[in-house]
């Protein structure tokens, strides 16, 4: 079989015969995907951002539950009086006891501020306000309300009659 000069000459040079197809990426198309996942991160990132908010709110509020649920259960079994105090500027709570060298601390996570110690007091006071959980003793009405960047707010309260600490959701005007 005899082959022409010009397909000779092709073949030597490093091209095929036919048609060619070259495979990757275009730039434009990449432009196109990259465009894609950036708008579908902007529209996703807000509900991300919401969901975190609310899940520190969360833990913020159950942290409180265990330490005055601690307090208390300490005040009764180890028949010594507690101190809990709480910072609404620091956003943190103390636990003090009679105990030589028993103290505990309650930092809020970031986000998630202590709005106001209840109840308030008249007239209104500004420092961290103090609470004694006496052994055998009637819990004081304790309550903190947090809130969150998002405005969502909760208030952990004492039940006096039952000496249980719960959670209160409130509605965001």
């Amino acid at each position: 079989m005899r082959t022409s000069s010009v397909g000779r000459a092709n073949r030597e040079a490093g091209e095929t015969a036919g048609p060619t197809t070259e495979r990757g990426v275009t730039l434009i198309e990449l432009v196109l995907v990259v465009a894609v996942v950036s708008l579908m991160a902007g529209i996703t990132f807000p509900a991300i951002s919401s969901g975190l908010e609310s899940v520190r709110l969360s833990s913020a509020s159950n942290s409180i539950v265990s330490f005055l649920n601690g307090a208390l259960n300490r005040a009764e079994r180890r028949e010594q009086v507690m101190e809990v105090v709480i910072s609404p500027k620091e956003s943190r709570l103390w636990l003090y006891s009679a105990a030589p060298g028993f103290e505990r601390e309650l930092d809020m996570p970031e986000g998630v501020t202590i709005e106001a110690v209840l109840p308030e007091l008249e007239p209104p006071r500004d420092g961290p306000r103090s609470f004694l959980l006496m052994p055998g003793g009637v819990p004081p009405r304790i309550g903190v309300q947090l809130r969150n960047r998002r405005g969502a707010r909760r208030i952990v309260r004492v039940d006096p009659i039952t000496g249980v600490p719960q959670i209160e959701v409130l509605e965001i005007k």
